[in-house]
Order: C-alpha cells, then structure tokens, then sequence
C-alpha cells in the first residue's frame, strides 16, 4: 500500500555522526526514503530513518557499529526487488544501500567460480563473464543484486537444471551484528571444516548479517540452446507433461507454466499473440544431439497429454523476447487490472503432487472475484497465483488471504513448503510456525545469540 506508517523523527546527534561518516551518501530525502520503504507487493511503506549507500566492507562496519551503538536497526538493500516485503525497515533505522557495491572482484575461470560485491546485478554478471565461456545460471527473473538473491536463497526459471542460490554460493563475506567481518568458507568445491556457516546466512534475509561479497559456482555456456512454447487442452496436460519428462530423466533447462489467464495477461502486456490457453515455456541445453533427444521426449510426452506443436524460438533474440516476457508475468497479471497492487504466492511441493496442487488451486480460484494468474516453476515443484488486489477493498484483502490460506494449507498437507524462492518477509511468518514447529525456536537461539539487540532487520522471518 502507498501509505507510509508515522514514526518518531531520528535522533539528530545520530544522523549528525552518520553525515560525518558517510558526507553526501546520508540521504533523508522523502523520495529517498519512500524508495527503501516501499516494495514491489501489497505490504504498507514503511519509512526508513536514513538511507546509506555503503561502496565498501569497511563502509558496513562502521555503519554497523554505529547503529548498534545507537540501538538503531539496520536493514540491508539491493535493487528492492523482493516480494514478501523482505527489505521493508518496519521498526525504522537505517536502510543501507548495496547496490553501488557492484563490483566483480574476481573470475576464476578454470576453477568455474567467481567473486562479486554483493550490489553486483546478475544480469552485470552474465555480462561480464560472455567472453569466458561460462554464465551464472540463477535467474529470477528480476535483475537482482547478487547478495538479495543470497539472502532470500533466490532461484528461479533454471532452478530445474542448475539448482538455486543454496546450491550456487560457495562462500560469503559478512558483517556480522558484532561488527567482525567473517568468510564462511574457502574455494575448495566440498569442506568439512565445522558448522556450514555459508547454507546458514544463505536465505536468512538479513537479519543475521549483512552479505557483502558472494563466491559463486560458474557453469558452461551449453553448446546448443532451444526454447519453445506448447499450448495445451487443459491444465493436467500441461502439469502431467512436465512431471513425466522430469521421472524419465529429460534434464530440462526451465520448464514454466502459465495458466490460460496469464498468458491473456501477458499478451496484453508483452504485446504477444499467443494462443490463450495453458502454455509451458521449455529452453533445452546441450549438445545439438542431446538437444535433439530432449525435444523429441518431450514433444511426445506433450502430444499424449493434449499438447500441440511446439513453437521453437532458436536465435537468442527470440529466446530473449520469450523470456522476458515471462520474467515480466508478475506485471503482466497486475496489470489486468487497472490501479491494483499485487500478491504473489509462492508454493512449493513434492513433483508427484504437483498435478493435484496446482488442479486444486485453479477449482478454488474458479470462485474467487480477484483476477488471479497462475505460473510458476514446475519442474521442481514452484508455483505461484499473482492477485491483482484493488488497495483499498478490504473484501479483496480478507478473499486473497482466505485463497492462500488454503493454497498454502493445501501445500504443507503434501509435505510442501509455504515459500519456494520469495522468503518469508514479513507475509509468512505464521505459516513457517506451522510448517516447521520447535525448528522455529533453534532459529529463534541463533537470531538470540547473534544479534542480541535483534537490530538486523528485526521483525522478519519471525518475532522474538
């Protein structure tokens, strides 16, 4: 919602201490501070105290030690393109800004890894490493900071093939609430050098540490890279499709779904003439041989589900024009209808139940009055409904919430989880009670134990 929450002013000696530090990157601007306080879905705007922009390590330290100092909370930023309201400052303090922190500090192409500042975009990364022969596989969709996607364990359309942020990060840099800098690991490729400090900062959204440098695991460039579309007669064909190409062993590159209204939505928006039906978005990667047998799999999969032909998208601006137009669904499904604020629900469960999840979950959206869209990740078990929600009907607020309580219900019933890639934020914390019980108090001891002052993003993935 665009309504920023009131809040005490700053202390003046604070901000006095925070000018002398960091001169013209203190911003107290309203437009500066609405930006760090706002966010991409339905949650209210939250006002930071202060906004930072930090260039270095050392810049997080002395920022760190004088928040803390103060008992002032400190929120981490990126590019603001989180979705459960994970960088909203919703006790104030300090948002500080990673995103001039951008910096590739290394490639280390032989050994398939590389180092970034944690403001690094992905899509700045790719860039920088095309001549190498090499590409960081984690995608989104939006062109995140390197360190946001760490700290949310971020995956996306490749997650199907590559894995997600859990499995591409091999090291971070972080400054901890105690104001110490520690590297979590060494380059080796497997340690057993104590606890796995990295899998414990990678999705802790913040509020443990502040990320500043990432180590990431590189791949090849595949050889050969084929995308196609393929409408289907309904949506269990679609879902059916995918699950048998992924149990007889096909490794697909991404596989996506989008349901008959979100293609109508992202026609509107991607100016496309695609036929309005369940569609999957398919990019194999291989050799021109393997390629080959990954198609004809699948087609035949697709033709005994109700699929039709494939439309092939083989030259990289048509590749690019396709999947851009489904990294901009989110959009797409917003803008069906006109002043709303989106909700996007974030699934994710066992592959064998997937075809029961997302069937039950399009029956109970056959009833609701709030334009909904599915889409998602399906060849590993991530979908998503995106609402488009009017942010002034309470009505619309109270039917959303009552469809994802069962949505999400529906999902752990299956032995799912309530968050495939977006986090917790501020919007899950109840379900994550529910899905995980006593776990929930361990990370309760480590946030305790950490962060004593629980100034690191407080109020996100839980309360203390």
């Amino acid at each position: 919602m665009d309504t920023a929450l009131p809040r005490a002013a700053p202390d003046p000696a604070f901000l006095d201490r925070l000018r002398a530090r960091f001169g013209e990157r203190l911003h107290l601007t309203d437009a500066m501070l609405r930006q760090h306080g706002s966010n991409e879905a339905h949650f209210d705007v939250v006002l930071p105290d202060a906004v930072v922009f930090a260039h270095s390590t050392e810049d997080v330290v002395d920022l760190v030690n004088l928040c803390v100092a103060a008992d002032v909370p400190i929120v981490p930023f990126g590019a603001g393109t989180s979705i459960e309201g994970n960088a909203v400052p919703v006790r104030g303090g300090v948002s500080v800004n990673l995103g001039e922190m951008n910096q590739i500090v290394a490639v280390n192409a032989e050994d398939f890894d590389c180092t970034v500042q944690a403001g690094c975009r992905r899509e700045q990364l790719n860039e920088h490493l095309r001549d190498t022969g090499l590409f960081f596989p984690i995608d989104p969709g939006a062109n995140a900071t390197i360190g946001g996607m760490a700290s949310t364990r971020a995956s996306g359309t490749n997650a199907v093939r590559y894995g997600t942020m859990r499995e591409a990060v091999l090291s971070l840099k972080v400054v901890t609430p105690d104001g110490r800098v520690v590297t979590t690991a060494r380059r080796a490729r497997k340690s057993a050098a104590g606890y796995d400090l990295t899998r414990l900062y990678v999705g802790s959204e913040g509020t443990l540490g502040i990320i500043t440098e990432v180590t990431l695991r590189l791949h090849p460039i595949p050889e050969t890279i084929s995308s196609a579309v393929c409408g289907f007669d309904s949506l269990e064909g679609a879902i059916t499709t995918v699950v048998q190409s992924i149990q007889a062993g096909v490794p697909l590159a991404r596989v996506e779904i989008l349901d008959d209204m979100q293609i109508r939505a992202v026609n509107a928006w991607s100016k496309l003439a695609l036929p309005e039906v369940t569609t999957l978005f398919f990019e194999f990667h291989g050799s021109p041989g393997g390629v080959a047998e990954q198609v004809e799999m699948v087609g035949m999969l697709a033709a005994e589900n109700g699929g039709g032909d494939f439309a092939w998208s083989n030259l990289p601006e048509e590749r690019g024009r396709l999947w851009k137009a489904r990294h901009e669904a989110y959009y797409a499904a917003v803008a069906l209808r006109p002043g709303a604020v989106g909700w996007a629900t974030d699934v994710c469960v066992p592959i064998s139940r997937l075809p029961e999840c997302i069937t039950a979950t399009k029956a109970d959206l056959a009833t609701c009055s709030v334009p909904a869209t599915i889409l998602g990740h399906v060849g590993d078990g991530n979908f998503h409904v995106i609402f488009a929600m009017d942010p002034q009907s309470k009505a619309d607020l109270a039917e959303v919430e009552g469809v994802n309580a069962r949505l999400v219900a529906r999902a752990l019933a299956m032995d799912g989880t309530c968050t495939g890639e977006h986090g917790i934020g501020i919007g899950k914390q109840h379900w994550l009670v529910e899905e995980l019980g006593d776990a929930v108090d361990v990370m309760r001891t480590l946030k305790r134990a950490l962060d004593p002052k629980d100034l690191f993003n407080p109020g996100k993935i839980f309360s203390l």
